[in-house]
């Protein structure tokens, strides 16, 4: 379970058109764009295995946690499991909050 004030900072970006979920994320990776992403811990294997190879190779950091209900359900969508986040500031707050570092 991911902490309130982590659940404000995803709402925030993504109200701010900072992050993008889905099969979208994967393009910001490839394009350096993504400043940290989040795997849904629930999401498949192979889902997982894809973008925390991609991430590795394009020198991106990522974290898989929590569930994708739990981090859906922060930026109003339905089953999403990949989350990567376009600003750096909002970035660097969430791997602050999230344990990250």
């Amino acid at each position: 379970m991911i902490s309130r004030k982590a659940q404000s900072l995803l709402s925030l970006c993504q109200r701010a058109g900072k992050m993008t979920a889905g099969p979208a994320s994967e393009g910001l990776i490839a394009k350096g764009e993504a400043y940290f992403v989040i795997i849904a811990g629930d999401a498949s294997d192979n889902t997982k295995k894809k973008y925390k190879n991609k991430c590795e190779y394009y020198n991106i950091p990522y974290l898989i946690c929590s569930g994708k209900e739990e981090l859906s359900s922060c930026i109003g969508k339905y089953d999403r499991s990949v989350f990567a986040i376009t600003d750096k500031g909002f970035a660097q707050g969430l791997m602050t909050e999230l344990d990250y570092m």
